[in-house]
């Protein structure tokens, strides 16, 4: 119910404009104020006198408990039973469905490298965007666009015909190709015609040399298999997989249509998008050795998009290095007279510091997602031994707890921002973290299982404490964390309020007792303020990728 609306009713019988209506400085003077400093050139009154006088005039409703003069202000007291139990007893109302369809591409992990912890930024914060704009009703399609072709594809094919095995290769495959990487950009080091024969393999498999295209099969096919473990384990889907092989047919007629709309010059023998003029270092579209670029494959992807899906808005999330790549690509589009190029997005992530340094395949610096997940569960596994050995289904819950740990250590950093990656930080399940919300969560749960016998009309009038009050104000806020998430592009905001939420609700655990509370109508109401907390902290979690234990 929206009882600042009822109130501005009231104030409409006056003709009295709602703009003037506020929040007072303390909830005590009111739940709303009317300042009558303004009203008294037209009521040739002092405020005080305003006040009094409207105080007699206006007739409290039903969800408007009083009206009252306090000096200058006109403060209203709203129905504090009926405000509680709407936010209590509101069902979580779904969206009405969208015809507004977002394509979001995220995740994009390079075939035949390593799922590095560095992939965790755009995997996670790509997934739990496309969860919050799925609950605010639109129709989203997620898009894992594949770093499957480039010449990255040649300099492989070079070291595994120079210095690979297929027994090797199938023994241990992602760990075997990024030795083989890492080896091909040492040896290139010395010996720099390696990036040429690197290029001439990428061109052969352009030109659809068999050798070329039987290797391309091979690696890609092992590469996705080690991904779709990961992707699983996260609980992970993808609505379309189209890398950007999948756009290799396109790239000539792509190139062909920017041609004829004047678009390409020529420069040292590279086809490209001139955009000087706009403060932009050109578009490079074709290569001087006739190759593409992943701008051209980029280009291509967009216009296949908008034909396909008729999308409302297209949105990348990519690191924020890219940023440029990504202005050249939409102006490029901009310029090609796309109208829904302004509805093309590049969704900024800050990148993931190392103590070894900046992570690089080529130099072999790679911390494997993999390795932290199975660390971070481990570590929880040894907590629950310590603290609680005789918890239920102790595996299932150290895999939730410890891969909540790590995604949610992630989502709660602004986006933008750089973040720095140590295991100190990442296992620390005290503070602002995952296992705190999760354990929140827990001890709602444990709560209604002590509580499950009583039973009581709950007393909503009753919910008159501090810790009561926040709490319920607190819960209030819940829908506008979620749109503000959704219309910024940042889970941070979600996972920012959930920790306040536990911080609030342990304040009300501490100082509002429900289960020894000798009134059973006030119990009961407190229950049913823990039930929907439990609710709210279930479905938040859920919208950021992660589970919630019902024990811990």
């Amino acid at each position: 119910m929206d009882f600042k609306a009822e109130i501005i009713k009231i104030l409409k019988k006056e003709h009295i404009p709602e703009e003037l209506l506020q929040a007072p400085p303390n909830p005590d003077m009111g739940d709303y104020a009317l300042p009558c400093f303004t009203l008294a050139k037209e009521y040739k009154k002092a405020p005080q006198e305003i006040a009094k006088d409207l105080e007699k005039k206006l007739k409290p409703s039903k969800n408007i408990e009083k009206i009252v003069a306090n000096g200058p202000y006109l403060n209203f007291f709203i129905n504090k039973a009926q405000y509680n139990k709407e936010i209590i007893e509101a069902k979580a109302v779904k969206k009405k469905k969208s015809n507004k369809v977002i394509t979001l591409d995220f995740s994009q992990p390079n075939i035949m490298k390593p799922f590095s912890i560095a992939h965790l930024r755009s995997t996670m914060i790509g997934n739990a965007i496309s969860q919050i704009l799925t609950y605010e009703g639109y129709k989203v399609i997620k898009i894992n666009h594949l770093g499957d072709w480039g010449t990255q594809f040649g300099k492989m094919m070079y070291a595994y015909e120079a210095w690979g095995n297929k027994t090797g290769l199938m023994k241990d495959p992602m760990h075997y190709m990024t030795d083989l990487y890492v080896r091909f950009h040492k040896e290139a080091e010395t010996s720099p015609i390696l990036e040429d024969k690197g290029r001439e393999w990428f061109a052969k498999l352009e030109k659809g040399d068999k050798k070329a295209r039987a290797y391309w099969d091979l690696f890609s096919k092992l590469s996705l298999q080690y991904y779709n473990k990961t992707y699983k384990r996260l609980n992970i889907t993808f609505d379309s997989w189209a890398g950007e092989a999948f756009y290799e047919p396109q790239l000539k007629p792509t190139i062909e249509f920017l041609q004829k709309k004047h678009l390409l010059e020529e420069s040292e023998g590279a086809l490209i998008v001139n955009l000087e003029k706009y403060g932009l270092t050109p578009c490079i579209v074709r290569k001087s050795d006739g190759s593409t670029i992943y701008a051209t494959r980029d280009l291509a992807a967009a216009i296949y998009r908008a034909k396909t899906y008729n999308f409302y808005k297209n949105l990348y999330v990519v690191d924020i290095r890219q940023s440029l790549h990504f202005q050249q690509v939409f102006k490029t589009l901009e310029l090609a007279a796309f109208p829904w190029a302004k509805d093309c997005m590049h969704i900024p992530f800050g990148t993931m510091k190392f103590e070894e340094g900046v992570m690089s395949t080529r130099k072999g610096i790679i911390i494997f997602l993999e390795d932290v997940l199975d660390k971070a569960v481990e570590s929880v596994e040894k907590i629950i031994e310590e603290k609680n050995p005789k918890l239920k289904d102790k595996k299932k819950v150290a895999e939730q707890v410890g891969l909540g740990a790590i995604v949610f250590w992630d989502l709660s950093h602004d986006r933008i921002r750089d973040i720095s990656f140590s295991w100190d930080k990442v296992l620390d399940f005290n503070g602002e973290t995952g296992p705190y919300v999760q354990y929140t969560y827990a001890r709602a749960a444990s709560i209604l299982r002590k509580a499950k016998g009583i039973k009581a009309k709950p007393s909503y009038e009753k919910l008159v404490k501090v810790q009561e009050k926040e709490l319920l104000k607190q819960l209030s806020m819940y829908p506008e964390a979620i749109e503000k998430a959704a219309e910024q592009y940042k889970p941070s905001i979600l996972a920012r309020y959930l920790i306040t939420l536990c911080q609030v609700f342990n304040d009300f655990y501490e100082n509002c007792p429900c289960v020894t509370e000798p009134d059973k109508n006030l119990a009961f109401a407190r229950l049913k303020v823990v039930e929907k907390t439990k609710a709210t902290l279930k479905e938040g979690l859920s919208l950021l990728g992660i589970q919630a234990p019902e024990e811990m």
